[in-house]
């Protein structure tokens, strides 16, 4: 199918509302699954095809690298910066990570949520609990997982940019994050690109629809109901 082609219906299949739709309050859709089990490639594609979402962009302390654009890619701060809006409470969830601090803003997301837009979050299940714990009914967790461990590995090598000692730490690694499936709200198995974006958008639909999302709704029905 052409882009163009699968643009259209994907418009369609994710429920993106016209002009005439009532308002909604948006989601914060999380994507985590272990390293070679399609996730980016999934992202991308929802990023491309659905005006409605956008990639959460994290606040960090480390140095840009090269290409790398303020307020797209990252939102980069000092240190000092950091810690004050951690001290705050400015962070729907933060980590340190190789010296470096890395936190999603609560400011941005809930000026997004308002206006009945979503966020795309790309996190492990550390971060993803943290979230949830923080914004439960606007967090929507979804867990990809690769058809099978012989599968995660073939990918993992076909990379050839790996030595078999990182391959196989990124396979334990990858295993232990598996453990944490039943934390999600969907698990996905990830056999067939295509069909893994096409249940993942069938989620998103649904999740967009909820009564509890639907904030135009009550004065609505009341209209309706008037006579």
């Amino acid at each position: 199918m052409a882009d163009s082609a699968r643009s259209s219906s994907d418009h369609h299949a994710l429920g993106v509302h016209g002009p005439d739709a009532l308002h909604r309050r948006g989601l914060m859709l999380i994507l985590s699954s272990p390293s070679g089990a399609g996730k980016t490639t999934i992202a991308r594609r929802l990023l491309e095809h659905d005006a409605e979402i956008a990639m959460s962009v994290s606040v960090t302390t480390r140095s840009p690298r090269p290409g790398e654009v303020e307020g797209k890619d990252y939102h980069f701060v000092d240190r000092a910066e950091f810690d004050r809006m951690v001290e705050d409470n400015e962070f729907y969830e933060w980590a340190e990570v190789f010296g470096h601090c890395y936190g999603t803003p609560k400011a941005q997301i809930r000026a997004r949520l308002k206006e009945g837009l979503d966020t795309l979050f790309d996190i492990d299940w550390q971060g993803t609990q943290q979230l949830y714990q923080k914004a439960e009914a606007d967090v929507v967790r979804v867990f990809i997982l690769p058809p099978s461990i012989e599968e995660l590995r073939r990918r993992l090598t076909g990379r050839g940019t790996d030595s078999a000692e990182v391959i196989a730490a990124r396979m334990a690694r990858a295993q232990a994050e598996i453990s944490h499936w039943d934390g999600y709200d969907y698990v996905v198995v990830n056999d067939n690109v295509d069909a893994c974006y096409g249940q993942i958008c069938q989620i998103l639909a649904a999740e967009r629809l909820k009564r509890a999302r639907q904030t135009g709704l009550i004065g609505f029905v009341r209209e309706l109901t008037r006579g």
